[in-house]
């Protein structure tokens, strides 16, 4: 067992995104999310589903998010 929690680790805000095809390095995750959030939310079908994709990972804390399937 870790001897401090994973969850009390600091986050490095950071990340990278690629939705269809763009790859975009963020300096803040907040933003990433508002971002992928405010796509998810005014788009449907394929390109709905790819800012979906993006955003879940986003939301679990992942530095790397990509909508390709892997």
């Amino acid at each position: 067992m870790l001897k401090t929690p994973e969850l009390a680790m600091p986050r490095s805000r950071k990340v990278t995104t690629v939705c269809n095809g763009n790859r975009e390095v963020w300096s803040d995750c907040e933003e990433a999310k508002a971002y992928y959030l405010e796509l998810m939310m005014s788009t449907d079908g394929e390109e709905h589903d790819r800012a979906e994709c993006v955003y879940i990972q986003l939301t679990h804390g992942l530095v790397e998010c990509s909508d390709e399937d892997e």
